[in-house]
């Protein structure tokens, strides 16, 4: 019988909100180190990163190599049936990376400090790919 190495991140769960390159990149290695990832997809077309080109049985390369190693689940954070299946992830959760629209998670009620207070032991992660207040921000 193969034993395997245990990996750094053994254990960790990481629940995120994510589309196209940032923080599925980030959740991938996440991934790699061993973490549990669930990403969270909207209804219908989910990442939009699917549809790049169609390599991988239809999917896009770019999107099987960044979300390899994941579970998904498809909630359509807009409604308010969704909102307790998500506080029940986040509260077993022990991170949460989300690359939105500027301001779209603080809008949900996920920013840091909204979240702190219900759940603090949880470690917040906003990415962004063009950053927070350059020029290319939007």
């Amino acid at each position: 019988m193969t034993q395997t190495a245990p990996r750094p991140l053994d254990g960790i769960t990481v629940i995120s909100l994510e589309h196209a390159i940032a923080a599925p990149f980030c959740t991938r290695q996440l991934a790699d180190l061993g973490a549990r990832v669930i990403k969270i997809e909207r209804p219908g077309s989910g990442d939009f990163a699917r549809g790049y080109d169609q390599r991988v049985d239809g999917l896009a390369s770019h999107f099987v190599w960044t979300n390899r190693s994941k579970e998904s689940l498809t909630l359509d954070l807009k409604q308010p049936a969704a909102s307790g299946i998500l506080d029940a992830l986040l509260a077993k959760a022990d991170v949460l990376v989300q690359n939105l629209a500027p301001g779209a998670a603080a809008r949900m009620g996920l920013s840091f400090q909204s979240l702190h207070q219900r759940y603090p032991r949880l470690i917040v992660c906003d990415i962004s790919g063009y950053g927070a207040g350059g020029p290319y921000e939007k």
